[in-house]
């Protein structure tokens, strides 16, 4: 296939860039839990614009698993539905056709339904046959983790964790990867128990896109930022995570779970180890995990959990110009709970690249606006020999990676006002994926259910790393536990107060994204 001319001709394409894709061989995906909110809004699209980029083979087959009395055709109409609301690109039927051909359902009244997992095995096998997938199957765990241990073992009794000859089977298992260590654990156990620890790929949805990946390239591939990407120069760290949304329908998993525990203990803490991380000698998976797993492993959390560590709770306010509930009024949520719905903590990281500087990690719901974002705070200069006053109010220069909504690096530092005087004021410079690169990026989803299928794993964490994470976190989770209810904040704020007070109490303020 050629470039079309539109491409060909565009003076922001980069003659150089003749890239070519890597393409999934013959396979399946099976995946369980194909009627949730994740599959429909998320999954399902996403292997619709694979399909559609031509990064999957014409022998794909997908196989539903779930309760609903449902044929092969009425699966495929439900996909249709999906992919033709959700899909980022453009919805084409012929596309659609192809992949249709190798839809099928098996239904399942229970997620240790014998039966059920005889048919899927049948199913699988002729999709081996008349469409040629060759063996390979992928069996995607969209479920509650509770349920791991039924389709695992199932999958065991059935024969359908192991390949044949040649052949792969694989198994993706989305977070939380448990509530704990102790259960973190035993759900590995669960799993290894049934495939290969080089065939489990823990899904972390973050780490597939597009500005996390780049962190790495910012870093690394640049003479101008690495060398001052340490102690010597950089004040502070900031990495958040704000959500402008409650918890919608999700009390069901949510409460009980909280902020800490669903999102920081993974996509946070992964944030966290890509900024801190050592230079990797090749980005082959098991170099760069190594280098996450140094960093997580010499995290030193406070001394004073209560002086540096805090969660709060949204009650109710006005945001984006409606007036919302609190937490504690939600809808299957308790009038006494506890559960956080914000989280931040100070981590320092015991190597000499990072002795001194601290790392806060703040997430939460109901706050000002939906943000992710890493900030790298410098040192301010030493002397500044301007008399003007206002070089007082001059900010510390700053490195800003914006992870979404609007993807892209913001660079922070004081520049002079046109004028007759001296004086500084705080600039920014800015780059945005948007409007530098003609390629638009992949949904995270694409990205990683793609490395699935070709068995490349440097974005999936492996099990030391979920437990390293959960060895940061677990000594904080207890302490909150056992130290009162979280603290109030009202939605549409950036926190409760005992956020603020945490930085105050190191001379330092929260930035406002």
């Amino acid at each position: 296939m050629t470039d079309s001319p539109e491409l060909t001709n565009n003076p922001l394409r980069d003659a150089r860039d003749r890239r070519l894709p890597l393409i999934a061989g013959p396979c399946s995906m099976v995946m369980f839990g194909v009627t949730g909110d994740l599959a429909k809004k998320k999954l399902l699209p996403a292997i619709y614009d694979l399909a559609n980029r031509g990064l999957l083979p014409p022998s794909f087959g997908l196989v539903g698993f779930g309760r609903r009395d449902w044929s092969h055709e009425k699966f495929a109409e439900y996909v249709h539905e999906c992919v033709s609301q959700h899909s980022r690109t453009e919805f084409r039927e012929e596309v659609f056709a192809q992949l249709r051909g190798g839809l099928r359902f098996v239904q399942g009244s229970s997620f240790d339904d014998t039966p059920a997992y005889e048919e899927l095995t049948r199913v699988v096998k002729e999709l081996d046959e008349e469409r040629g997938t060759g063996g390979n199957h992928a069996f995607y765990l969209s479920i509650p983790p509770d349920a791991f241990p039924k389709v695992c073992s199932q999958l065991a009794n059935s024969g359908l964790n192991s390949p044949d000859g040649q052949s792969w089977r694989r198994v993706v298992i989305e977070k939380p990867f448990g509530h704990d260590l102790t259960s973190a654990r035993e759900l590995n156990d669960v799993v290894e128990k049934v495939f290969r620890p080089e065939d489990v790929f823990r899904i972390d949805h973050y780490l597939g896109k597009e500005t996390v990946q780049n962190l790495l390239a910012l870093r690394f591939a640049n003479q101008m930022f690495e060398p001052v990407w340490n102690a010597k120069y950089v004040d502070h760290v900031q990495i958040t995570m704000a959500e402008d949304i409650g918890i919608g329908s999700r009390a069901g998993y949510y409460d009980g779970i909280g902020t800490a525990r669903d999102v920081i203990q993974n996509h946070l803490l992964q944030l966290f180890a890509l900024t801190a991380m050592e230079e990797p000698i090749t980005f082959d998976a098991a170099e760069l995990r190594a280098e996450k797993e140094k960093v997580l492993a010499a995290v030193q959390l406070p001394a004073d959990l209560g002086a540096h560590t805090c969660r709060g709770q949204y009650v109710g306010g006005w945001q984006g110009g409606e007036q919302v509930r609190g937490y504690l009024e939600e809808d299957g949520i308790g009038p006494d709970s506890r559960t956080e719905t914000f989280a931040a903590m100070r981590l320092d990281v015991n190597t000499r690249r990072w002795a001194g500087v601290p790392f806060y990690l703040r997430a939460g719901k109901r706050l000002g606006r939906r943000v992710t974002e890493i900030a790298v705070v410098f040192k301010s200069a030493p002397f500044l020999p301007f008399q003007t006053s206002d070089t007082a109010s001059l900010g510390q220069n700053a490195i800003v990676i914006r992870v979404q909504p609007d993807e892209g690096v913001t660079l922070r530092f004081g520049s002079k006002v046109p004028g007759t005087h001296m004086e500084v004021r705080d600039v920014t410079m800015d780059f945005a994926y948007g409007s530098s690169f003609t390629e638009a990026s992949p949904e995270a989803y694409e990205r990683l259910i793609l490395d699935v299928l070709l068995g490349d794993p440097p974005l999936f964490p492996h099990q030391r790393e979920v437990e390293l994470s959960w060895k940061i976190l677990d000594p904080i989770t207890e302490y909150w536990a056992n130290n009162g209810r979280p603290s109030p904040y009202r939605a549409g704020t950036w926190g409760p107060d005992s956020a603020h007070e945490m930085l105050a109490r190191d001379g330092r303020s929260w930035r406002r994204p």
